[in-house]
This record gives C-alpha cells, structure tokens and sequence, in this order.
C-alpha cells in the first residue's frame, strides 16, 4: 500500500509542474472557471431575492446545498480526472490502454495517476466561498455530530460521483466512444443536488432515491444540519446514509471496473 500511495503522489507531481509550467493561462483557467460557476449561484440568488424561497427554502439554506456540492463535485473531478469519460475513451480509442497494460503497475492506479486537473480549484474555491456566505448567515445549532457530518458529505460525494465517472469509464471497453448518459447522471445530479429535492416530480425523487441514491448524500444531510423538517417522511436515520451510499456505489463500480478490464479488446490502434 504504501509502495502504491508513493507511486501515485509521484505521478500526481508530475502533473502538477506540468501544469504549472505555464502559470498565467493555469491561473486564468482556475479564476474564470470559478466566475462562470459562481454566475450559476448568482442567478438563483437574484431569483430568491424576488421571491423569498424556493420549496420553503430560503438564500442561505440553498447557499448550503450549493456549496456542499460543488466544493464536492470539483473535488471529484480534480482526483478521477482520469476516469473522466471523455478523456478515458480516449485511451480505448487510440489503443493507449495496451501501454498502461504492460506496465507492472495497477492500471486503476495509472488512470487515477494520469490527470488531475488542477483548475478545479475555481470551482472548489467558489463552492468553498458560497458555503462560508451559507454557515455565516444560517443560525445552526451546531452539536460535534453535526460538524463531523460535514466533511463526511463531502468524502461521501466525492466517492459516489466519482463512482459514476468510473462506471462511464468502464462502458467505453464496450462502446469505444463515451456514453452520453453519464453524463446526465454525474453533471445532471449535481443540478438536482444543488435544489431541494420536494421541488421535483415523484418519479424523478424516486430514481434518486432508490437507483441513485444522490437524495441521501446532501438533501438528506442538510435537512439534519440545519434542522430542517423531513418533508417525505423517510426513516429518522436517512441523514446519516451518505457514507453508505458514497461506499456502495463505489464499491460496485471498482468491480464492474475489473470485469470490463477482464473483457477488452484492443482497437489495433
């Protein structure tokens, strides 16, 4: 194990001087992509200020579940931007796979090694500062429970989206290019993740419940956090589900990862 965490933080530094190589463009990519993710908040706030609260929701309980997630999310896409589909299939395509192949290194570890997009910390950073603007102006009762859930929500996420990255990652051994659908999941959950989830239909709120448990990772969480009433009634130990979910979900897509493994088959490229 240690052999392992050595060989990642030094494929991991090298990335960094890559990137770092050309500070201004680095730095101009972190500073805009944290403006045009914080304008997204932004329009919802002027939105609350017009009308008070969404779904009884008020600015800064919704600042909450937007910073929570993003700070999350961004995380995410920084540590699996190598099973980020869209660059992986790359690796399928071009028949890149088969060198990692002959490596005496586990390819999970050469994946997670071969990316990490150090931009993200525009949109962790904004997340970060939507989240302070949040705690700041919400009267929450804070008890040692509560402020040990925090970091457990953002491990959690990060676990659980990152699950999906490689899911998406291990369908291209089939299909050869990305699959779209992941897509919806991963970029479409943190949308559905930023609201409350009592403003979707019941048939949307069911698949995140049941198939993608995405309602147990920060709606549920938050409810706890800022005392909030259960609206749908679910079991009084849902808020405390995350690390399940995140685990499982993680879990089963690191398996469904070795049989896809186990079934490719070179492009010849």
């Amino acid at each position: 194990m240690r052999h392992q965490l050595s060989l990642y933080l030094r494929l991991i530094s090298i990335q960094l001087r890559s990137q770092m190589q050309f500070r201004v463009s680095f730095w101009t990519d972190v500073i805009t992509t944290g403006l045009l993710n914080f304008s997204y908040f932004f329009s919802t706030y002027l939105v609350l200020q017009r009308f008070g609260s969404i779904a009884g929701w008020s600015v800064a309980e919704m600042a909450f579940l937007y910073g929570m997630i993003e700070i999350s999310f961004g995380s995410m896409d920084m540590l699996f931007s190598g099973f980020d589909p869209d660059s992986f299939s790359r690796f399928i395509r071009q028949g890149l796979l088969d060198q990692v192949l002959l490596r005496p290194v586990s390819v999970a570890l050469q994946i997670f090694g071969s990316a990490f997009v150090m931009r993200r910390l525009g949109r962790i950073t904004q997340g970060a500062l939507v989240l302070i603007f949040a705690l700041v102006n919400l009267p929450v009762h804070w008890t040692p429970l509560k402020v040990g859930l925090l970091p457990v929500m953002w491990i959690s996420q990060i676990a659980a989206m990152g699950a999906l990255f490689m899911a998406g990652s291990t369908l291209t051994f089939w299909t050869v290019q990305r699959v779209e659908a992941i897509n919806i999941l991963t970029y479409g959950g943190v949308e559905v993740m930023s609201y409350p989830m009592t403003i979707y239909p019941r048939w949307l709120r069911g698949f995140f419940t049941y198939l993608i448990p995405f309602i147990f990772l920060n709606f549920y969480p938050a409810l706890y956090i800022l005392d909030k009433p259960d609206p749908l009634g679910l079991p009084a130990f849902s808020p405390f589900l995350a690390p399940l979910v995140g685990g499982v979900m993680l879990f089963l897509a690191s398996r469904f990862w070795q049989v896809g493994l186990s079934h490719y088959q070179s492009t010849g490229t």
